[in-house]
């Protein structure tokens, strides 16, 4: 009959090698966003999360990099009501547009008063020549600088759902509600009156235009006499992006057809805003198209 003896102990320094081995094998903690978005990545790849869930939580790890100025309304695309016309006058620009809050300028633009509430206004139904001012309430400004996770904390403690954006000489820059800031987070949300044709390019100065990347590059060619080809993408930031062979970041510069297309806004997917420069004399097509 054989005899069974139970196993030897494992040598001490054996147990502290499998210890140290475990120890090195086991993933480095993530020390900054990049590293916590290579984990969410490799959750996304092995279905850990789908990608909404991957969006949503990388939107929300973004806005905390981000500022104000990288994702407000430019001045130029601010609706805006004189509290110097009657109500008859301003009535067409409000049910046009359809938004529920419009700034309110006094004598000028940049001398915003405060905001007034589309709702406020159904008691003009009642009485058509009442003063619009006792109707304005207090606008919030705030800087350009302002990050958008702080800027979000401030709207849901405040429950203040819009903000003038001021430059650093007191002029107004923009504009950026709480519907903005949260898209960052879960992407686009769009409502009945949102238009599809608006418009994306906007004249800044002398051969000096603001355009936004998803302009049409047919849009485009149009506007400023170009030539780009449109067979593989539709839009100017998806172009810009072919051309330079990555994602489009703040500050890339591209020139073709005596045209410099520099990068003023962007995100980790994509460009957003460019600013657009040349040389051209008075009346080229660009001036007559744009104004």
């Amino acid at each position: 009959m054989s005899e069974h003896y139970p196993p030897e102990p494992e040598p001490r320094s054996k147990k502290r090698l499998t210890s140290f081995s475990r120890f090195f094998q086991r993933r480095a903690e993530p020390t900054d966003r990049e590293d916590i978005k290579v984990i969410l990545e490799t959750a996304l790849e092995r279905n850990v999360i789908d990608h909404e869930a991957y969006t949503m939580i990388v939107g929300a790890l973004d806005v905390a990099s981000k500022t104000v100025s990288d994702i407000m309304v430019p001045r130029s695309k601010i609706d805006l009501l004189d509290i110097s016309k009657p109500i008859a006058e301003l009535l067409p620009l409000i049910v046009e547009t359809g938004r529920s809050r419009f700034p309110v300028y006094k004598d000028d633009r940049d001398n915003i008063v405060g905001i007034l509430l589309a709702k406020d206004l159904l008691l003009s139904i009642a009485n058509p020549n009442i003063d619009l001012l006792p109707l304005v309430r207090p606008a919030v400004f705030i800087p350009e600088t302002k990050k958008l996770n702080v800027l979000l904390r401030e709207f849901r403690s405040s429950r203040n759902h819009i903000a003038i954006v001021i430059d650093e000489h007191g002029g107004t820059a923009g504009l950026i509600t709480m519907e903005d800031v949260l898209e960052q987070i879960v992407g686009d949300i769009e409502d009945e009156y949102d238009e599809e044709d608006a418009q994306t390019i906007f004249q800044a100065g002398n051969n000096s235009w603001r355009v936004m990347a998803l302009t049409e590059i047919s849009d485009f060619n149009e506007a400023f006499g170009t030539h780009l080809s449109n067979d593989d993408y539709d839009t100017i930031g998806g172009w810009l992006a072919a051309e330079m062979g990555t994602i489009p970041k703040r500050g890339d510069s591209h020139t073709i057809q005596g045209i410099n297309i520099t990068v003023v806004r962007a995100d980790a997917k994509r460009a957003l805003w460019l600013h657009v420069q040349r040389e051209a004399p008075a009346g080229s097509p660009a001036d007559s198209n744009l104004g």
